[in-house]
């Protein structure tokens, strides 16, 4: 019986000695590498479609043919609009074409040195047809546009005695355009930028029924914008 126990009693010491022997033995928790973390690059390309607004100043000089200068003056105001548009980019570069359509009411005058008129100019609305070259920083995009520009403009000649209305002519005239802009993307498929923009105008003779001569009017157009555009498509991941 004794003999037993001190068997027993020996078997116990020696398991507890071999369990911490055992628990070493055990395979170690594998590690799991974290996974690489992943930062969302905004991708510019895509078709895309916007509002604008903004206000404008165009500077206009009336000259009869043949008999000196009329004068000249600013005619400022506000104006608003849309655009439509596709971009590709290729690595930090993108590229594009636009079409842009504006409302707008520019309007300005100046008394004639020559008659007792003061001459109007008024341009209501103007369409723009451009490319774009830019660079990307992300969602930081810089760029420079140029290409085709079509304003419709109005011109008046007042009595400066009475102010009445003595003629008018209503004129679609063509020219070209080139204008910067900066735009951010604040989400996946949203960006707002402010956009500048030059319209030159060639020379253009106008006649005004009832009235003798024709006025030689030579304009162009400056215009400060802030847009806001939708782009159909999302970023593209990538990895840090």
């Amino acid at each position: 019986m004794k003999k037993n126990l001190l068997l027993a009693a020996v078997s116990l010491v020696a398991l507890s000695a071999a369990a911490p022997a055992l628990a070493a033995d055990l395979a170690a928790r594998p590690y799991t590498k974290a996974p690489a973390m992943v930062a969302a690059i905004y991708d510019w390309s895509g078709f895309y479609i916007g509002i604008n607004g903004g206000g404008g100043s165009s500077h206009s000089t009336w000259d009869l043919v043949g008999g000196g200068r009329e004068g000249s003056h600013d005619a400022t105001g506000g104006t608003v609009g849309g655009q439509i548009g596709y971009r590709w980019q290729s690595g930090q570069w993108v590229f594009g074409v636009e079409g842009q359509g504006n409302w707008a009411d520019f309007s300005g005058d100046n008394v004639s040195a020559l008659f007792a008129t003061r001459n109007r100019s008024k341009i209501d609305s103007f369409g723009l047809i451009t490319g774009q070259v830019g660079y990307a920083w992300n969602n930081v995009l810089l760029y420079v546009k140029g290409g085709a520009a079509v304003v419709g403009v109005k011109y008046d000649v007042f009595s400066t005695a009475s102010g009445a209305l003595l003629s008018s002519n209503d004129q679609t005239r063509w020219g070209g355009t080139v204008g910067a802009g900066l735009e951010y993307g604040f989400a996946p498929n949203w960006s707002v930028g402010v956009e500048y923009n030059h319209i030159f105008l060639s020379d253009k003779d106008v006649a005004f029924a009832g009235l003798a001569g024709t006025d030689r009017i030579k304009q162009d157009v400056d215009m400060g914008l802030v847009r806001l555009n939708y782009k159909f498509g999302g970023p593209v991941l990538g990895r840090y």
